[in-house]
């Protein structure tokens, strides 16, 4: 099949305009694309995930990839799925966030030799002029229009300030710009940012005229890539120091059944033909598959040889393997007392739990286990001998583990 027909395939194309331009564009290479990227924190996530997945999978097909970090949006914020403001950010924490992405990106997309670019906004956006902007920007832009889009509209209620309604217009002089100074052809996005993409290929045909050459593409799963990026715990990053590979590992091997064929589709580089073959297992087979989807997505992100560190150290909590991979914290002699800690203690150390009373209601319901075993006493203390060498491994619902050992 074509690109343009695996990406279809692979369930990743949710809107686009001018289909038979991008579909030729695709599948011979010629596309010049770019994805944004915010960096409203110091790391990317698995939300963002499915975007580098995307400008891999195109990159390989010959086209050339703009990975768009978003120095100067970030400045304003996106209002898009957001029930307020978003906390106003400093320069210089901005800047930092986006040396982070770099890093991370480049992990995924070849930038040598010109097949790949990465650029911020930060430096055609913070030097326009605001009178310039209106003339020449805001003459194109339809406030009623506007309001009618999703990012706005579900803002309206609880208020929209002045300076998130700015975010459409910059967003779409982002397209203009790199259009004019990259040949960008094509932009790609989520489903929720499809009315700010529509307003950037409107603003290059209006200024430039009917054969300005530029195409949107919105992704499927974007939006609910953001959900998957968000657990009952926190965020799920890309930087090991934020979230280890073991738990990388564990939070895909975790995912629901209805989505391990989705998952294996769209973030995957396995052939379709084998990802449609696992497609009928069921039961234990369907466990394989999950195994398959993080040691694949793990591998990605950390290298082969985290992959298999989280393999089998998942594997040894479920009786088989080493359990020499599993996330070990290690306390100092001088942490004990008398020779002992008590489990809530060891728990709030491993950071299984926030607070020791968080702690002591996880025991008393049953949702505490040591070295497999389930303890629901709230006295009970960890010795020296137990945490000398291997130690012990802490297990807090189905989910969540670590290794507790003496240095």
């Amino acid at each position: 099949m074509t690109v343009y027909e695996e990406l279809q395939a692979r369930g990743l194309l949710a809107q686009v305009t001018d289909e038979k331009e991008i579909r030729e564009l695709v599948n011979n290479g010629k596309a010049t694309f770019y994805i944004g990227f915010d960096p409203t924190a110091d790391s990317l996530h698995v939300g963002h995930f499915m975007a580098l997945c995307l400008m891999k999978r195109l990159q390989m097909a010959g086209n050339r990839p703009i990975a768009l970090i978003g120095g100067g949006t970030a400045m304003i914020g996106d209002p898009s799925g957001r029930t307020d403001m978003r906390q106003m950010m400093t320069k210089e924490t901005i800047q930092h966030n986006c040396d982070c992405f770099k890093k991370q990106m480049e992990r995924f997309i070849d930038f040598s030799d010109g097949k790949a670019l990465m650029v911020n906004n930060a430096d055609w956006l913070l030097d326009l002029n605001y009178v310039d902007v209106l003339r020449e920007v805001g003459a194109h832009f339809s406030v009623n229009r506007m309001l009618t889009a999703e990012c706005y509209k579900q803002r309206m209620e609880r208020g929209l300030s002045f300076l998130e309604f700015n975010y459409m217009i910059m967003q779409s002089y982002d397209f203009y710009a790199l259009f004019q100074k990259y040949g960008c052809n094509m932009q790609f996005g989520g489903d929720d940012q499809w009315s700010n993409m529509l307003g950037g290929t409107e603003l290059i045909r209006r200024k430039l005229g009917k054969d300005a050459y530029a195409m949107t593409i919105t992704l499927l799963l974007n939006s609910e890539g953001k959900k998957m990026g968000k657990t009952q715990s926190g965020a799920v990053w890309l930087d090991p120091n934020k979230t280890s590979p073991f738990d990388f590992y564990q939070y895909w091997r975790n995912v629901a059944d209805a989505d391990v064929m989705k998952c294996l589709r769209m973030l995957t580089f396995l052939p379709m033909e084998q990802i449609q073959e696992m497609a009928h297992w069921e039961g234990s087979q369907l466990n394989q598959a999950k195994e398959i989807l993080a040691y694949e997505l793990t591998s990605l992100v950390h290298g082969e040889e985290e992959a298999k560190k989280a393999q089998e150290g998942a594997r040894a909590l479920f009786g088989s393997g080493s359990a020499a991979e599993i996330p070990t914290v290690e306390l100092a002699a001088e942490e004990l007392t008398e020779g002992t800690i008590d489990l809530i203690g060891a728990l709030v150390k491993a950071e299984l739990v926030g607070t020791r009373s968080e702690g002591r209601r996880a025991i008393e319901q049953g949702g505490v286990s040591v070295d497999g075993e389930k303890v629901t006493d709230i006295k009970y203390l960890l010795t020296e001998e137990m945490l000398a060498g291997e130690g012990v491994v802490l297990r807090r619902g189905k989910k969540k583990y670590k290794k507790v050992c003496l240095k």
